[in-house]
């Protein structure tokens, strides 16, 4: 299994790229960053430092959408750190949330995310595309390689992964809606006549390495808040009946709004709708057994990747103990049984 790290780009970026440098060396093969920014500092121009800093981690937004960005300029910037770094980029994207919601903006169609990937994909990997009627190509650009991987949650969205898809990123670690979700991606990708293998999967929810439940709880409710952004606009669309799991639906019955000022933050004061039942779920914490239990089922899932949120008190820490402990046990040679 690969381990990434998400982080956010809260200034200084200096204390962003030390981050990233501390996760390839503890292991991680990954580090993503959100893509929201207003709220946060370009990410892009830090990966440019961490890539110039580091050796074998591959950096991408976590994630990034077709309506903030034109897709041509998303295509060349990835190009471009692929020429200066030797392809060690990759590309989350998904409809659009913070990035968009702040400049009172709205998600993407499934339409114009689908098209988006078609484009950015073919630029970046240094090939020809039509693109508003017009044929265009990186002159400039040879051998770059990049993997589209798409955030999602709801059936059309999950369906359009599995069509079109290099990789799934789901944004929480809840083991039954997984299973949901990533037999949902599969059977997609195999109905549009793809090998439902080719699609990686990605699980990505705050990693937290401690004992105080009670504070670790309170660190991480802010995914769950998160989280029940995008499943309030499953429900609107298809209703409380739908045929998403209602462990992921009812949850959200007490949310009256969300203030995306304070997206992503521990200790926000509008999450309290989310019981400590679903961050448990949702999130992977307690001690390092703990977490190597539930990685565990995770990959028994068909998880190719776990990325790890570090939006807490307790980064440094949590990155050395999956480095020195959790990483080493998940990815030990499995000994034949007698």
């Amino acid at each position: 299994m690969d381990f990434g790290a998400v982080i956010q780009t809260n200034p200084p970026a200096s204390r962003t790229v030390h981050l990233a440098k501390l996760a390839e060396q503890h292991g991680f093969s990954h580090v993503w960053t959100f893509d929201s920014h207003i709220l946060w500092q370009e990410p892009y121009v830090i990966y440019s430092a961490i890539l110039a800093e580091t050796h074998r981690v591959k950096v991408g937004p976590f994630v990034t959408n077709p309506a903030t960005r034109d897709w041509t300029v998303t295509a060349s910037t990835f190009a471009t750190l692929n020429e200066m770094y030797g392809n060690r980029t990759v590309c989350g994207i998904g409809r659009g949330d913070s990035a968009v919601r702040v400049t009172n903006g709205k998600p993407t169609t499934l339409a114009e995310l689908r098209e988006s990937i078609h484009v950015i994909r073919e630029l970046a990997n240094s090939r020809a595309v039509e693109y508003h009627g017009a044929t265009l190509q990186l002159p400039w650009s040879t051998g770059s390689e990049l993997e589209m991987w798409v955030a999602a949650y709801g059936p059309l969205a999950l369906k359009l992964t599995g069509e079109v898809g290099d990789g799934f990123i789901l944004q929480l670690a809840d083991l039954d809606i997984a299973k949901w979700m990533i037999e949902t991606v599969r059977t997609a990708a195999d109905n549009a006549g793809r090998d439902p293998m080719d699609v990686k999967f990605c699980v990505a929810a705050p990693m937290y390495v401690g004992d105080d439940w009670e504070h670790m709880r309170d660190q991480c409710r802010w995914f769950g808040g998160m989280v029940g952004n995008h499943v309030a606009d499953i429900v609107a669309k298809h209703g409380a009946g739908s045929e998403v799991p209602t462990a992921l639906t009812d949850y959200i019955a007490g949310r009256e709004g969300y203030d995306y000022n304070s997206h992503g933050k521990a200790g926000n004061d509008h999450v309290d709708f989310v019981p400590d039942e679903i961050v448990d779920r949702f999130c992977v914490l307690g001690t390092a057994e703990q977490h190597i239990e539930k990685l565990e089922a995770l990959r028994e899932l068909g998880v190719d990747q776990f990325a790890g949120y570090l939006q807490h008190d307790n980064k440094e820490e949590t990155l050395r103990v999956y480095g020195e402990r959790i990483i080493p046990a998940i990815n030990a040679p499995k000994r034949a049984k007698a």
